[in-house]
């Protein structure tokens, strides 16, 4: 515990939603849900207008259509997302070389480290400061929390939403948490909680005149002291600049359950794909393959195969992830799949994918001509699945040679509805397309903030 509030944490407000509303003018102000759309998609972020009606993330998005059924329903757009908070996190680097990042939109920073805070009102004017500059730099707003620990920096950004700052003296820790919630510490979620309410503990101060024994008794001695310790208002965790990923994965839940081995497979190689994108995005390489397959009944089944030495290679990736289905039954039909790399290291094994060759040259020579024949037929059927028209999501940016930049509305029947503006626009024109329009073309995001206005 910090005799001073220099411990930082920086939660973006409504993170995802908010940039969408930044980026389209005609959203501002008004009811905004990203997520998965289809029928078993589920709440990312919902914007403060959506959160009115009762939206609020993890929720099914059908359950928010209901709740909210005038709200703009959006694709969530990560990369665009994770570009606008590399520039948040470059602006807290340049605070502290202790920055720990928790999520693409939450992080804590270590003021004291940086030489900036040493006081109330050092911390207090590095804040504002912080918030001036994320909103000049990125167009959007993130609340502030200080304070002399984690745990309650971050109960101080949480009481500072949306757009403010709050600063928790040192020595107030027991008098702020005493009437809270037990949930709001962390490590104690719904089931603790159960646990907890049954024992005739609901408060934080319950928990404090409980005593350690009787916590530890409960839930056992690390879980027990640790939870007694923050009660007391006590957290000395550190600000972790490195967090060392375990595990770098994707995956996708289906609208309808796939039953078409071919289809099956062609979206495992997918999301290798994808999975190593992100693997070299991170700059890891990783030793053990896994595949999750969840089928038609919600059962789960995880596969993995370990191999010889760390690899970022897309196709020793796809090789092994397709081996690994094999060993899968999907009879019945397949609504989730996934692939991970885990084992992660910073290093690659060079000979991994001349290995990957060499295996798939000795299968080429014992093919017999009617399995080759059998094996053509195989990828033009894999062709075949492949969507023929352009599929344009609300929400994803386009581009017309003759209206400029804008945004899918909504598409359906052969069609494709677009909005024509920018970020530093008003709000724009609807037009109307054939969603096989020549002059109509999937496009990058543009800047939330105008280059030439903030130079």
């Amino acid at each position: 515990m910090r005799a001073a509030p220099t411990i930082l944490h920086l939660d973006m407000d409504a993170f995802f939603a908010a940039a969408e509303q930044a980026s389209k003018p005609s959203l501002r102000g008004k009811p905004v849900v990203v997520g998965g759309l289809g029928p078993r998609g589920v709440v990312a972020t919902a914007s403060y207008e959506a959160r009115r009606f009762g939206v609020h993330s993890a929720m099914p998005m059908g359950q928010a259509r209901r709740l909210a059924p005038n709200a703009a329903y959006l694709v969530p757009r990560f990369a665009f997302y994770r570009s606008i908070s590399e520039q948040v996190m470059e602006l807290l680097r340049r605070l502290s070389p202790l920055v720990e990042p928790l999520s693409l939109d939450e992080a804590f920073v270590d003021l004291e480290a940086g030489g900036v805070a040493d006081d109330d009102a050092s911390a207090r004017a590095a804040g504002e400061r912080l918030r001036v500059d994320i909103l000049a730099t990125t167009g959007l707003t993130g609340s502030v929390g200080l304070a002399g620990s984690k745990m309650i920096a971050k109960i101080a950004s949480e009481e500072a939403k949306p757009d403010g700052l709050v600063l928790i003296e040192p020595g107030t820790e027991r008098e702020l948490l005493g009437p809270r919630s037990v949930r709001i510490l962390p490590g104690v979620g719904p089931a603790t909680g159960e646990h907890l309410r049954r024992a005739g503990m609901t408060t934080v101060s319950d928990l404090a005149e409980a005593g350690e024994d009787e916590l530890v008794r409960l839930l056992g001695r690390a879980h027990g002291a640790s939870l007694y310790r923050m009660a007391q208002g006590y957290d000395d965790r550190p600000v972790v600049a490195e967090r060392d990923a375990k595990s770098v994965s994707v995956e996708d839940t289906f609208d309808v359950d796939l039953h078409d081995r071919v289809r099956i497979r062609f979206e495992v190689e997918r999301l290798a794909e994808r999975c190593v994108g992100r693997l070299r995005a991170s700059g890891h390489s990783g030793r053990t393959i896994v595949l999750k397959v969840r089928r038609y009944d919600f059962s789960t089944l995880t596969r993995s195969e370990t191999l010889r030495g760390p690899t970022d290679d897309p196709g020793v990736v796809r090789e092994a992830a397709g081996r690994l289905l094999e060993a899968v039954d999907t009879t019945g039909g397949v609504r989730l799949l996934g692939v991970g790399v885990s084992g992660l290291a910073d290093y690659t094994q060079e000979d991994l994918f001349a290995q990957a060759v060499a295996d798939a040259d000795a299968v080429a020579e014992a093919v017999t001509e009617a399995g080759a024949s059998a094996a053509v037929e195989e990828v033009v059927e894999a062709e075949d699945h492949a969507p023929v028209a352009r599929h344009w999501a609300p929400g994803n940016d386009v581009r017309h040679a003759v209206y400029g930049a804008g945004w899918v509305q909504g598409s359906g029947v052969g069609r494709v509805t677009v909005r024509f503006e920018e970020p530093w626009s008003g709000p724009g024109r609807v037009r109307t397309f054939s969603v096989d329009d020549p002059e109509l073309e999937p496009s990058e995001p543009l800047p939330l903030v105008r280059r030439d206005a903030a130079a």
